[in-house]
Parts: structure tokens; sequence; C-alpha cells
């Protein structure tokens, strides 16, 4: 997505959760792709949200990998924890630094050391946008909720989730990063989706 990761050169004020969405619409749209599951991982459950509900036709199963699940007119800043929420509040720069990993249940150095310079800041934007829903996607919705660390912003989304008969359900007892420290348990329920 626009100013992060690999295209964290084009990061700017102005880029907010609108691009990253219209990001991974394009890449949908010129890769011709159709019946795919499509994750979103913490941020980016505001993103899949909104470009599944633009192309329904398109996903065949949406997954909120330990991530925000928004509803219409709703902004992460909504949906972060209060401290966060102050924080955010109070930045005096356009650019959200990435939490420490210990912060979000990291332990071991070796994951430590991977995940360090493969994170960047944040534009502010993509946390103040609304987002507007028309409620196109009736698909088929699964939730996947690391267990294993506290704080987490996630606990609310995830008890919803198992709640809902028309969700599926799975958790997995690691911090906010399944893929690094779960890769074959995290992959397994990707597959069944």
């Amino acid at each position: 997505m626009t100013g992060i990761g690999e295209r964290s050169h084009l990061a700017s004020p102005d880029v907010n959760l609108s691009v990253h969405s219209k990001d991974i619409l394009q890449v949908i749209e010129y890769e011709r792709l159709a019946d795919f599951v499509l994750v979103g991982h913490s941020y980016g459950g505001m993103v899949v949200t909104g470009v599944a509900d633009r192309v329904p036709e398109r996903v065949r199963s949406l997954v909120y990998l330990d991530a925000f699940v928004p509803r219409d007119g709703q902004a992460l800043i909504d949906l972060a924890r209060p401290e966060m929420r102050a924080a955010l509040l109070d930045l005096k720069d356009w650019r959200i630094q990435p939490l420490p990993p210990q912060r979000q249940g990291m332990t071991d150095p070796g994951e430590i050391a991977w995940v360090e310079g493969r994170r960047n800041p944040q534009p502010l934007g993509t946390f103040q946008e609304k987002i507007s829903l028309k409620g196109g996607y009736r698909g088929k919705k699964t939730y996947i909720f690391c267990s294993g660390y506290s704080p987490t912003s996630f606990s609310g989304f995830a008890a919803a989730a198992k709640a809902d008969r028309t969700w599926q359900y799975h958790e997995l007892p690691t911090h906010h990063y399944p893929q690094i420290s779960m890769p074959q348990e995290t992959a397994a329920i990707l597959k069944a989706c």
C-alpha cells in the first residue's frame, strides 16, 4: 500500500484509508483477480472491509487476522483503545510510529530481529478517515484472534465474531504476528477459507 513497506518512499500526509483501498482495488482490477480470499491484518481490516464492499462479487472469503472490523462511518481512531486514541489525538506529526513488537506480545529475540526494519511509520490519515460502506459484501467472513498477548485492541471484535453464527472463528495462542510465530497454523486456517 502507498507509504508502507516497499512503497514507503511514497508516504505523505495525503495518504489515507481511501488511498490504501484504491491500492488494493487496482491490484484486483489489473491482475483480473476473482474468487480469492482477502485477508486484512491489524489495520488491514479497515482496508479489506472497504475493498470487499466495493467488489463483493470478486471476493470468495473475507478474513480478519487479529484486525479491526469497522462499521460504516467509523475510523480506526474510533476503534482504538482509549490510551491509543489519546496519543493519536495529541500527535504533532503526520506519521504514526509502529508499536514496539514487545507491546504486541513478541518476546522471541529472533522474531523481534526479523520484524525490526520491516515496519514503518503509517500516515495519520489512515487512522482518521471514516470508512464509507454500502453493505455490498455479504459473503463468507472469518476472524482469527491472537489470544497470546494483552492488552489487545482486538478482543471485542473477536468476541463479536465468535458470538455471530455467520462468522467462522479461530484462535491462535500467540502474539499479534501469527504469520511469524505460527506460519503453518495460520496458513492452514487461510487455506480452509
